[in-house]
């Protein structure tokens, strides 16, 4: 790799920060960055690469063939998400620049395209009706259960996109999206005869439960990484408490109420 000035060990140090943050928020696991980070760290040329991860922190010390220690931490406001298809990328990005390292400047250049990836809002909203109205069949569910299943899925799919950006949290958003759906299935069972409850509920729900953070958090444990596991672990129990309490304030207000 032929580098030039700007491509100094400073610059490829805070690229490999941006790319395990992304690779964080979009569901990766603990090992999985950390495995990623030291081996794009080898193949530019690092002495040695320490990495350090856990679910909100990254922290990264290389120590060049000069003799120099460069330490940058960056700090994970957001992870456990599920962007498969950004994750894909940048294992893509991380396989291509192991096998012939490029400049920095490109690494940072296709890290920015990766970073505006956006699954299109129709094919999202499309998944989301059909997990939706699935899930209510599965479970037992007729086809009016699976009908306003994904009616609702539409509605969740909107809050995901409107209010969890002015959401403090996961646990906040979690909180009103469960109480939202919780009063609109409760009333339109009321009004709606025929409808099972139940069914639409948990076809619902499966939207919203961190299935893929707990997945995360035993693979953690399992693999030696006890911190990050607990801590994904109490949120993800957390991000599901919130859910319930939800769910349970609408049909108890609903039910006080008519």
């Amino acid at each position: 790799m032929e580098r030039t000035e700007r491509d100094t060990p400073e610059l490829f140090l805070h690229e490999i920060l941006i790319m395990g943050e992304l690779m964080q928020t979009c569901g990766a696991e603990v090992f999985r960055v950390e495995d990623t980070l030291a081996r794009m760290g080898k193949a530019y040329g690092v002495e040695r690469m320490n990495v350090f991860v856990i679910t909100s922190s990254i922290v990264i010390t290389m120590e060049l063939k000069d003799g120099r220690e460069l330490t940058q931490t960056r700090r994970v406001r957001k992870a456990g998400g599920n962007d498969f298809t950004r994750l894909e990328c940048l294992n893509v990005l991380s396989r291509e620049y192991c096998e012939d390292p490029f400049p920095v400047g490109e690494l940072g250049r296709r890290l920015a395209q990766i970073r505006k990836i956006r699954i299109p809002r129709r094919e999202r909203y499309v998944g989301n009706i059909l997990a939706a109205s699935s899930f209510a069949v599965f479970f037992g569910g007729g086809w009016k259960d699976a009908l306003f299943s994904g009616i609702f899925a539409v509605a969740i799919s909107l809050l995901q996109d409107y209010v969890e950006l002015i959401c403090m949290n996961t646990m906040v958003f979690n909180v009103i999206a469960s109480f939202l759906t919780g009063i609109g299935i409760r009333l339109i069972c009321r009004l709606v005869p025929g409808l099972d409850m139940d069914m639409i509920m948990i076809g619902d729900i499966m939207l919203l439960i961190p299935g893929i953070p707990i997945t995360n958090a035993v693979r953690d444990v399992l693999t030696g990484d006890t911190i990050s596991g607990i801590m994904r672990f109490i949120e993800a129990m957390l991000w599901a408490g919130c859910l319930a309490f939800g769910f349970l304030s609408a049909f108890w207000i609903v039910g006080k109420v008519w």
